[in-house]
């Protein structure tokens, strides 16, 4: 598996799979952004302020963006999901930093299962007051190995 730190001529491809791994795990949240607002978000935003790291096998198919303990983006493009991608990207994060925390929603019970197996642990659920999607959400926390 091929794993490299991504750049701003990331960005396009960052933010179709963001945009695509989210409306397949959460139909009913589809579409709140048009695809140049997730572009700009992706390289405005998140990029300058967290380390992205993209899987890829051949192409870009999954990504993670993390600053200091914190995940704030973990998105494998559907097509491409459990074959370890995100597990390997979950990795990358973990060598280099000794807790992590992190957001899902509620509703995600793929996200929540996956965290749940790599060894993080609920410590609050909300009801999504404070998020821009006022769904209810759940934050986990891996504290090192």
């Amino acid at each position: 598996m091929k794993v490299r730190r991504a750049t701003a001529k990331d960005m396009p491809a960052v933010a179709v799979i963001h945009r695509a791994a989210f409306n397949a795990a959460l139909p009913h949240l589809a579409d709140r952004h048009s695809p140049a607002e997730d572009l700009t978000f992706f390289t405005e935003k998140i990029l300058p302020t967290t380390s992205i790291w993209l899987a890829v096998p051949a192409e870009i198919e999954g990504f993670i963006a993390f600053r200091r303990g914190w995940i704030d983006h973990l998105y494998v493009a559907p097509a491409s999901q459990r074959r370890g991608l995100g597990s390997v990207l979950l990795a990358i994060a973990k060598e280099r930093e000794p807790t992590l925390e992190l957001w899902t929603f509620q509703c995600n019970r793929p996200a929540r299962s996956f965290y749940d197996k790599r060894g993080f642990r609920l410590v609050e659920e909300t009801d999504g007051a404070r998020n821009e999607e006022r769904e209810p959400d759940a934050r986990y926390r891996w504290d090192g190995v």
